[in-house]
């Protein structure tokens, strides 16, 4: 295998690894957000408040992408057995 295609190889599991994680880190970013600023207009400070909601509305988002997410997996996993199957 030339460097060139372990280099690809690398570049497309990044990509694969970035599709898979961003709807989850949006949502908890988004949802972090709201919560912060929910906590600073009420001045509750409450651990719990800023875990729970951000967990379950990560769940549902998985929920909702896990097709998605399995179908690029799907993907990704059958090209590189491709590549490997044809390895000289």
């Amino acid at each position: 295998m030339e460097t060139a295609e372990v280099i690809d190889v690398v570049r497309q599991g990044i990509y694969v690894l970035i599709l898979m994680s961003a709807p989850l880190m949006l949502v908890a970013l988004v949802v972090g957000l709201a919560i912060a600023l929910l906590q600073a207009l009420t001045q509750i400070q409450e651990a719990t408040l800023t875990f729970v909601p951000k967990v379950l509305a990560m769940l549902i988002t998985l929920a909702i992408t896990m097709p998605f997410m399995l179908q690029t997996l799907i993907d990704y996993t059958n090209k590189l057995q491709d590549k490997i199957i044809h390895i000289e």
